[in-house]
């Protein structure tokens, strides 16, 4: 990896960001956690992370006056599961509006017998289009999952995942990706793909 790659993770409070931190560190990657808009801007990747409600998290991204700054991004930007839920439009999740980078909103699950919401632990992730964020990607590899709402399939779809509906495990949309499952958990395969995503 180059040493001139420098990766924000965007700290915006209440997210428990240390396994992505330890991930990072594990990479010999060069990262700072901040909400200071102009050092996220002058990074070369942007990592969105994710734990917690929708509606706090946009509150406290607008808050830190952050909106605008990562909407204007045009670095690689990794949103990691509520991180890439946020990326859309929209979250029925209290039903608040979200950053409107990609077009189509998040859905609850609907929980079904043998099938608990929320859908926790490892499950597989079928690649249904290449980009360079998976080109290290074995398919069917597994990945670890926490989320009750998920992305259903879109133009900006990149891999599925199955639990209750068949949803989108990756999306990207120009230099906006997103993970719904937590690659800093995944073991070898999800420090793979932060391998790759640093890479680009």
């Amino acid at each position: 990896m180059s040493l001139e790659r420098k990766i924000a993770v965007i700290d915006y409070g209440g997210a428990n960001i240390s396994s992505l931190t330890f991930a990072l560190t594990r990479l010999n990657a060069k990262f700072t956690v901040t909400n200071r808009s102009e050092e996220i801007s002058s990074a070369t990747h942007i990592i969105l992370p994710g734990v917690g409600a929708a509606k706090d998290a946009m509150e406290k991204l607008s808050q830190s006056s952050l909106i605008k700054t990562i909407k204007n991004l045009t670095q690689p930007t990794l949103g990691i599961c509520l991180g890439m839920q946020l990326l859309f439009d929209y979250s029925m999740e209290e039903n608040v509006e979200c950053l409107g980078i990609i077009g189509g909103e998040c859905k609850s699950f609907v929980r079904k017998k043998n099938l608990p919401v929320p859908h926790m632990g490892w499950n597989n992730v079928s690649i249904n289009k290449k980009v360079p964020l998976t080109n290290n990607f074995n398919e069917g590899s597994y990945f670890y999952f926490v989320h009750s709402f998920y992305t259903p399939l879109i133009n900006e779809t990149v891999a599925t995942t199955k639990y209750v509906v068949p949803f989108s495990s990756i999306v990207q949309k120009e230099n906006f990706m997103g993970t719904q499952f937590h690659p800093e958990k995944s073991g070898k395969e999800g420090s793979k793909l932060l391998g790759s995503f640093i890479n680009l």
